[in-house]
């Protein structure tokens, strides 16, 4: 398979090539015009495949309801918006949903079923401060305790790559330390933590920050918090939602400017609700209601509950809306969320011996083709 374009994005830059594909690789990239392609993009962009870290579900199909039909139906119907891996994410729940919920992930992930590929399991809760719960049910909140996650990562075959947790509940950070040692992402959020206590968690070996701004302090000059941690450490890795209702534009850009543009990554914090009309749905023991403004609301409140947003829409929002430069926006969907799952040899790049993941956008940022290790969707 031979694709070509004017527009590739080859190390920051957009370049014209031919991209081609060999058993579900990138084989290899040759001129523009040297061979006969097998479709020829014009002057459309191409990037890598988009990585999203941080989605709990859509077309009505949620993490913890373990349903594996539901996953995979899910897992293709992402495609369609440009996401080829992602890491589906759950919500604080008992330690036996948790553990029959993660197990189904992994599942999939070793029958490598077709669809967007599920690289990992992002696991938000049951570690978060009930201060700052948002949607996380309270019943079932735990202390950060090793013991319980060994069970659920059994369960999950190793497969959790990534746990958002509230660091000023980790006595000593001892499960914040244990997680660093087992090489697992920890993002700090669902948290009431001062900046000094954030900082610690870092020296710690925390590495993350989820959905910054959101179910964490604001900043505030003579206590910054979270946010504050975020806008100072450039190395460590900071999702933020950029629908425009999580994060307005100018808080959005302001975060993104004053990180130097480094380490950003976009999420949607999807629920299953997304891909559906507006409507009330349930998630877990809470009802929540998309409004016309696409994001999902516990009912009769104005706490946010997660999202509907279509990736390639988040990219045009990056771009169009809080005006942040075109690769440091096709980064924050690609090779930084790769960099922070360490999936980054082989996703996140358009790249000989990469994986055969490839979006084709138009000029309005709407989805021309999808290619998915090596096939075309």
């Amino acid at each position: 398979m031979k694709i070509q374009s004017k527009r590739i994005y080859l190390a920051g830059m957009f370049l014209p090539g031919i991209i081609e594909m060999e058993n579900e690789k990138i084989k290899r990239i040759l001129p523009y015009g040297s061979e006969t392609p097998d479709h020829d993009y014009g002057d459309r962009m191409i990037i890598p495949g988009m990585i999203d870290v941080h989605c709990h579900g859509g077309i009505g199909v949620d993490t913890n309801d373990a349903d594996e039909p539901g996953m995979i139906a899910w897992s293709k119907a992402l495609l369609e918006e440009g996401i080829t891996s992602f890491t589906p994410t759950t919500v604080t729940d008992s330690v036996d949903s948790l553990k029959n919920a993660v197990a189904v992930v992994a599942k999939i992930i070793d029958e490598r079923t077709y669809g967007a590929q599920m690289v990992g399991i992002h696991l938000e809760g049951p570690y978060v401060n009930t201060e700052k719960k948002g949607a996380q049910p309270p019943q079932h909140i735990l202390k950060p305790d090793p013991e319980t996650f060994k069970q659920i990562n059994e369960a999950a075959k190793n497969n959790i790559k990534i746990v958002t947790l509230a660091p000023e509940l980790d006595d000593g950070f001892e499960f914040t330390r244990y997680l660093a040692d087992q090489g697992i992402q920890v993002a700090l959020g669902h948290s009431n933590a001062t900046f000094e206590q954030g900082y610690q968690a870092v020296a710690n070996g925390a590495n993350g920050i989820t959905h910054c701004y959101n179910a964490m302090n604001p900043l505030h000059h003579r206590d910054p918090s979270l946010v504050g941690l975020a806008m100072n450490l450039d190395d460590i890795f900071v999702e933020v939602i950029c629908d425009g209702n999580h994060v307005t534009w100018p808080a959005l850009k302001g975060l993104v400017d004053a990180r130097n543009n480094l380490n950003c990554i976009m999420v949607d914090d999807a629920l299953a609700a997304k891909g559906c009309a507006p409507g009330v749905y349930q998630l877990g023991d809470y009802e929540v209601e998309v409004r016309d403004n696409g994001s999902c609301y516990i009912v009769n409140t104005q706490t946010l509950a997660g999202g509907s947003l279509k990736f390639n829409e988040g990219l045009a929002n990056l771009i169009e809306k809080a005006l942040v430069p075109i690769p440091v926006a096709i980064n924050m969907v690609t090779i930084n969320p790769a960099r922070y799952l360490k999936i980054d040899d082989f996703k996140g790049k358009i790249q000989a011996g990469y994986d055969g993941d490839l979006v084709v956008l138009n000029p309005d940022y709407s989805i021309q083709a999808v290619y998915c290790r090596g096939k075309m969707v």
